[in-house]
């Protein structure tokens, strides 16, 4: 460390007054090392507080015990790195001088506190030598506050992390821990202000602070982002993505060339088996490496440190000023042959590593989450915290969606390569005519694919195609009639397919709730209106299913990828519950002949549809939930497998093609309606939904229960609200799951 003198930073002095007021009232006695330590930082403390010296080093424990009889103490122990000598591994071994002082201070009384500057090293670093520190520091100090600081000593380099530890004489019981980065900022009141309020929480976190409730294991490294509550809570939703791991499981390091331990590697391009060594400077942030340059370097490397296509590889520095995210790149075959320098940190996969567990942590470490994962204490990276760090495996639901949007992305740059072929043949053809001729006959394909892909951004025409059948045929019927300018024809329609989308929602959730053996209190309503003989179950009915299912704390608790959870979050939110609100008193006036004058209608009519497009996009689960029908069924013993023939009721026309799948059940329903859902399984619908064709229009449709009366059960048209009588023991079926 370069000499000279200075005081500490004004705002980290005040601070520390702060932290002293608060948790040892009374002024300071600083104790700084001798002059004569080389490199020791030498700095000229406020001169409002008093100063002693320690005559040495090895007598600075005793006179710093001695000064605590007298009251707190600020303890500035020698900061120099002793390193080994030797071989390789005695030389990246070393220790700093404040070890032993540090190790051999004890508390003079059960009042002590004792404040000690060192750099932020001991705290966030999980070598062995640091956290056999910190705890033999644990066995005779509690921990109190920490305060993370840079420029905090003006002759030491300004990225240098300093930290104030404050340590009081161990206790029976443990006291929370307080954490505190102070900020790069002119604002100085604000982050005093802020460090006040931390100093009174007992738990919580402030703008630049936060407080620790379980004091971790020695061990386990206080950088300032580990502990954070923010940050605990990002990695404990991590699991949302399927179940967590370490980086270590499916990556392993690769060995690194350290330019001055291995100098004796270092070459020119130009000698034979000389390969581009990669350093930090190398790695680009858009996820590439640079080309070689006059400056890069060259090496003869063994072959175990030989990078190979795939790897990836990190910055290993990383600055305050840095945008949040870790600096990674994919080695390619471009970019070979090469070595990874000491300045960055190499990963390869695993042998049982999947592509999709490689493009889901590629990008996982391009995430400010990441950063602050692997911690932000120190201007370097660890390998040990790299391969520590925790990350999402994606489950079967993801695994697939990535797979999904791998093909449409592979998909999406072959039709751009075949257009600017096509484009770039413009002038190859003997004719201006053939090319005109290839050019429209060729880009036709191309222009329609565009054009149909374009229409998925269309609600409508995403409704009219992917959504089940009931609320796909209601949806079109609505546009059609607004289309056509019927306005009382229009406002009518747009009420049922309202209706129609609760109902079917509502018939899943009363399906899957059956399923999962969790009965619902909605359910008596809706009984009770079969009973009656008057009127089955409406508007109403539909939505305190939806409302109870929203609410439901053991529903919540079924598996996150459950089809149960997208239902429960269509009337989810204030604009959802506001359109469902409007939608059902529109609904109930129309049903009771409150109808609204013929200059009301078209106003209507739009805000209607408004309410009622914003419930579909809250429904666009419903695209990825199939709804089947099985019509045939071949079980094979042998296999235990069943061979299933359907039909995938998606979309507005019952009329679709039958498809087949090998499933491994044999207790599908031949006739039955089921819920397909991201899992691959089926869920039985009946009695709930039945799909039948109906009496009235011959057409198939889907129906549910609307009236039993003694002698029948009366099931209700989803699509056109006819009604189809069923025989008297259709009711055994509805009274099993409790409609009856």
């Amino acid at each position: 460390m370069p000499e000279g003198k200075g005081p500490i930073s004004p705002l980290f002095e005040r601070l520390l007054t702060m932290g002293f007021a608060h948790m040892a009232p009374g002024r300071p006695v600083a104790v700084l090392t001798t002059t004569s330590e080389e490199d020791q930082p030498r700095f000229e403390l406020p001169s409002s507080w008093r100063a002693a010296q320690g005559a040495s080093r090895q007598e600075l424990s005793v006179s710093a015990t001695r000064l605590l009889a007298q009251g707190p103490l600020l303890l500035v122990p020698p900061w120099q790195r002793h390193t080994g000598t030797g071989g390789r591994a005695k030389r990246n071994a070393s220790h700093f001088a404040y070890d032993e002082v540090l190790g051999a201070c004890r508390p003079a009384n059960a009042d002590s506190v004792l404040v000690v500057l060192t750099p932020a090293e001991l705290w966030t670093s999980e070598s062995p030598r640091a956290a056999q520190l910190r705890a033999t520091l644990a066995d005779h100090w509690d921990t109190l506050a920490v305060l993370y600081g840079t420029g905090v000593i003006p002759q030491i380099h300004q990225s240098v992390i300093v930290a104030a530890a404050f340590l009081k004489a161990r206790q029976t019981s443990r006291p929370p821990m307080k954490i505190f980065r102070v900020p790069h900022t002119d604002e100085g009141a604000s982050v005093e202000k802020d460090f006040e309020v931390l100093l009174q929480r007992g738990g919580g976190s402030t703008r630049w602070g936060y407080v620790v409730r379980q004091v971790p294991p020695t061990e386990e490294s206080l950088d300032f982002d580990r502990h954070h509550p923010d940050v605990v809570s990002q990695r404990a939703d991590l699991a949302g993505f399927g179940r967590l791991t370490t980086l270590g499981e499916l990556y392993e390091a690769v060995p690194r060339i350290n330019m001055a331990a291995d100098s004796q590697w270092i070459s020119t391009e130009e000698q034979p088996g000389a390969v581009r060594l990669l350093g930090g400077r190398d790695v680009l942030r858009g996820g590439s490496i640079a080309l070689p340059a006059d400056e890069s370097y060259w090496v003869k490397a063994p072959p175990g440190c030989l990078l190979q296509s795939g790897d990836l590889i990190v910055r290993e520095i990383h600055g305050w000023n840095d945008p949040p995210g870790l600096i990674v790149a994919e080695v390619t075959e471009q970019d070979l042959p090469a070595a990874p320098a000491h300045t960055t940190i190499a990963l390869r996969p695993r042998a049982t590593t999947t592509p999709q567990q490689i493009r889901l942590v590629a990008q996982f470490l391009r995430t400010p989450l990441a950063d602050r994962l692997v911690g932000r204490s120190s201007v370097h990276i660890t390998m040990k915290r790299m391969l520590g760090l925790p990350v999402p495996q994606p489950d079967d639901v993801l695994t697939a969606a990535l797979d999904d949007l791998d093909a449409a992305r592979h998909r999406l740059e072959t039709w751009r390569n075949d257009a600017e072929t096509l484009l770039e043949s413009a002038f190859t053809s003997k004719t201006a005519m053939q090319a005109r001729d290839r050019i429209i006959a060729q880009g036709r394909g191309l222009r329609l694919r565009v054009e149909a892909a374009t229409l998925l951004d269309d609600l409508g025409h995403t409704v009219r195609t992917r959504f089940p059948y009931p609320v796909a045929y209601r949806w079109r019927e609505s546009e059609a009639r607004i289309s056509a300018g019927d306005q009382q024809a229009a406002y009518s329609a747009v009420l049922e397919a309202a209706e129609i989308l609760l109902c079917y929602s509502a018939l899943l959730a009363l399906a899957l709730a059956w399923e999962a053996g969790i009965p619902l209190g909605s359910t008596t309503a809706i009984k009770e209106k079969l009973l009656s003989g008057r009127s089955g179950p409406g508007f109403g009915d539909w939505v305190a299913v939806l409302e109870e299912v929203a609410g439901s704390r053991k529903l919540r608790a079924l598996p996150h990828q459950h089809p149960i959870h997208g239902i429960r979050s269509l009337l989810a939110g204030e604009e959802a519950a506001d359109a469902r609100q409007r939608l059902s008193v529109r609904r109930n006036d129309d049903a009771h002949l409150r109808r609204l004058d013929p200059i009301d209608l078209p106003p209507a009519v739009t805000e209607a549809f408004a309410d009622l497009t914003l419930l579909i996009e809250r429904s666009r689960f419903l695209a990825d939930l199939p709804l089947v029908h099985v019509t045939a069924i071949q079980w094979d013993s042998l296999a235990q497998t069943a061979q299933v023939h359907y039909r995938e009721l998606m979309g507005d026309h019952p009329v679709v093609p039958t498809k087949t799948a090998t499933l491994p059940r044999n207790d599908l329903e031949i006739g039955s309606l089921y819920l397909w859902d991201s899992m691959h399984d089926l869920h039985l619908l009946r009695p709930f939904l039945t799909g039948l064709v109906c009496r009235v229009c011959r057409t198939w449709s889907t129906f549910h229960a609307d009236l039993v009366p003694k002698d029948r059960v009366l099931l209700k048209s989803l699509e056109h609200g006819h009604v189809h009588p069923q025989p008297a023991d259709t009711a055994s079926a509805l009274a099993t799951v409790g409609l009856l």
